[in-house]
């Protein structure tokens, strides 16, 4: 079965910074010779996570809001008190979300909803340069 991989870089700026990265993921897609199949994107590290949203301000504001609301960054966590990086909340909130997503490709196009997008959430406590890896499984 053939496979195609590819990577890309997107700069973030941490403190759950949610990103569409949708169109690169596409672009992905297009240039690959995958026409019916599975196409996976990963973000490697333990502070990043990959969901899909709306990606319109007020969904955008209310996800970071929940998010929040669920593991809140003022909270003592004991990775801080062990590493004294400040950023606990990050790998628990990561660790939630996930680091990928996969989605079907039928006909060549990605089985996305109308308004749904496909964002890198990075939930660190400072800018990152994040890689972005995309695996597209199928014929």
């Amino acid at each position: 079965m053939p496979v195609d991989s590819s990577t890309f870089q997107i700069k973030t700026n941490g403190a759950t910074d949610i990103l569409d990265i949708t169109p690169p993921i596409e672009r992905a897609l297009q240039g690959s010779k995958i026409v019916n199949g599975l196409l996976t994107v990963f973000v490697p590290g333990s502070t990043a996570g990959i969901t899909t949203i709306e990606y319109e301000p007020g969904v955008v504001n209310d996800f970071r809001k929940a998010i929040e609301r669920l593991i809140p960054d003022t909270l003592q966590y004991d990775h801080d008190a062990r590493w004294g990086d400040g950023n606990g909340y990050s790998h628990v909130r990561a660790a939630l979300l996930g680091p990928s997503l996969t989605v079907p490709v039928i006909d060549g196009d990605l089985q996305l909803g109308t308004w749904q997008q496909i964002i890198l959430v990075d939930f660190d406590n400072r800018a990152r340069n994040r890689e972005i890896s995309i695996q597209i499984v199928g014929e």
